[in-house]
């Protein structure tokens, strides 16, 4: 694979606070690229840096193979951003807005017109091209914000949490937009709270706290990571002490908690762990319902790594 985004030893500080902290980081062509973080871990700060928003104090950002600064605008033309904030025109209809943003890259007129038509049936717009955006409902809003970003067919395409306050069926639609545009051939960062999100459409996942890279790969391989394997949940009507501390000692069990007759078991590796626990409480003589198992999420890794629940982090 070609590298499309290559950085290296990047430092920024804000006075007395190192946002990046000596960060190397790679993104290859065709990836769909998570970059996850708690707030105010330096995700938005990378992002200003890597797009020359905002100077930085020490190292090299290299984008398409060329050193990235502020005036390199060949490689800036080849970048779609698409932000969590809306950034539209409320006085321009839904296809000036997308026709302006075009024009910033595209001169052509005729050819620009091809390009907004394309945007709007991607997005699925085609019925409301006259509609100003106070007039749109939010899902709405963010597929014209997509749209704006991406218009110009960029090589790379940076999404910033473009799925926040919206509806789930808008939330498909943005996902499956987003995987055919890498389809396409575009490469992409994304960045978002949402795990679900990431481990759908994410080919590969960093993790930064605290302005550090703390872990990076695929979903599968930062699962492997960590100690916590298989989590159980149990419907216990009545859990004794006695039992909850028996259930404690059983091999490849990390933690018990036992809360409104759940009981919610984390294992460590281990095959056969469901089984074990249901003997167990079968010669204990303890009634329980029904049972369910998953294996770790991005969030039992997150949470690992970092110390931090991410879903805790959705304002």
């Amino acid at each position: 694979m070609n590298t499309v985004v290559r950085i290296e030893n990047l430092v920024k500080r804000y006075k007395e606070l190192v946002a990046v902290d000596h960060m190397n980081l790679s993104i290859e062509k065709g990836e769909v690229f998570g970059l996850l973080g708690p707030n105010g871990s330096g995700k938005s700060t990378i992002i200003n840096c890597l797009l020359s928003l905002t100077q930085f104090d020490k190292g090299e950002i290299f984008v398409f193979g060329e050193r990235m600064r502020a005036d390199n605008y060949s490689v800036k033309g080849r970048i779609g951003v698409v932000l969590q904030n809306v950034a539209v025109f409320d006085e321009l209809t839904v296809y000036e807005n997308i026709d302006y943003f075009c024009s910033l890259y595209v001169k052509d007129k005729a050819k620009r017109k091809e390009l907004v038509k394309e945007a709007i049936a991607f997005v699925g717009l085609e019925e409301f091209v006259k509609f100003y955006p106070k007039k749109l409902s939010g899902g709405l809003l963010r597929r014209l914000n997509i749209a704006c970003g991406i218009a110009h067919k960029p090589e790379l395409i940076i999404f910033d949490e473009p799925t926040v306050a919206v509806d789930p069926q808008s939330r498909n639609k943005i996902l499956e937009g987003i995987q055919e545009l890498n389809r396409q051939g575009a490469t992409v960062i994304y960045t978002s709270h949402y795990m679900e999100e990431v481990e759908q459409i994410c080919s590969r996942i960093a993790i930064i706290d605290k302005g550090q890279l703390v872990a990076t790969g695929t979903k599968e391989e930062l699962k492997s990571m960590i100690q916590t394997g298989e989590t159980i949940r149990v419907e216990v009507p009545e859990l004794t002490s006695e039992v909850l501390f028996g259930l404690e000692k059983l091999s490849h069990v990390l933690s018990v908690e036992y809360n409104d007759g759940l009981a919610t078991i984390k294992c460590s590796g281990g095959r056969h762990n469901v089984l074990h626990v249901l003997e167990y409480l079968n010669t204990t003589g303890t009634s329980f319902g029904r049972v369910f198992a998953e294996q770790p999420t991005l969030n039992d890794v997150f949470l690992e790594i970092t110390g931090k629940e991410l879903r805790d982090e959705v304002k």
